[in-house]
């Protein structure tokens, strides 16, 4: 099933490239494993695919422990402060700086490590209550900037969840608006390449406005294991 599934998200994938005229060599597809049982994942590496998506900080730190090879961890869910040190270690990519204070963190905890981490700034593009990300301009400037500046950051994308909508012009016009930023932040100094944008249900769109990270869960792993069974999946799997 696994590999049926990404062949078809791979066919999807490669027919939006063509309609719009880009190079499949330019995304990046993230498997994002959240609930997703250690044999599961292994069978989806085993297909070739070498990016791998964990949104709970000590669920990555657990995975990362049992589940090795030549791949890339990104860690792209909300994170506390307080949780940024099971992060670290195994992330190469952190999409989801929101706030100064998070990247102060995330730069204290990489020097620690002697690591240059890389990481986007989560950016709120829709009025969803429940959406985390830096909104206002003026604070998304001074971020970036402080990333800039750090030692132990490298600021390299932006990241942005669309609301989940049948609406096409909703879903776009938030992956336009990081496009955009994406734009203004390199004319202002910045070196910004990656754009993460684009899930299961909105992934082709993304792909037409530039994404160059796709986070795709359900349609590769089929629908997450909830409540009970998703909880001893990962005690089990993390003992």
């Amino acid at each position: 099933m696994i590999a049926e599934n990404l062949n078809k998200v791979e066919d999807k994938i490669a027919e939006s490239c063509i309609k719009c005229g880009r190079n499949r060599s330019e995304i990046r597809l993230i498997a994002v494993s959240k609930t997703q049982p250690v044999e599961i994942i292994k069978e989806v590496l085993n297909t070739g695919i070498n990016n791998l998506g964990e949104n709970k900080a000590q669920e990555l730190r657990d995975k990362s422990e049992l589940i090795t090879g030549d791949f890339n961890w990104h860690f792209i869910g909300h994170l506390q402060t307080n949780k940024v040190k099971y992060v670290i270690k195994a992330a190469e990519f952190i999409h989801a700086v929101d706030s100064i204070k998070l990247a102060e963190e995330i730069n204290r905890k990489s020097k620690e490590m002697n690591k240059n981490q890389k990481v986007l700034l989560e950016i709120k593009t829709s009025d969803e209550a429940t959406k985390f990300g830096l909104a206002n301009e003026k604070e998304i400037f001074e971020v970036a900037q402080f990333c800039k500046n750090s030692s132990n950051l490298n600021l390299v994308g932006l990241m942005t969840m669309a609301p989940f909508t049948d609406d096409e012009s909703v879903i776009r016009n938030c992956f336009i608006e990081l496009r955009e930023l994406k734009e203004k932040l390199n004319k202002n100094g910045f070196a910004i390449s990656e754009l993460s944008m684009g899930m299961t249900n909105d992934y082709t769109i993304a792909i037409e406005e530039g994404a160059t990270m796709l986070r795709i869960g359900t349609a590769i792993f089929g629908d997450r294991p909830t409540g009970r069974q998703a909880e001893f999946i990962n005690n089990a799997g993390t003992k």
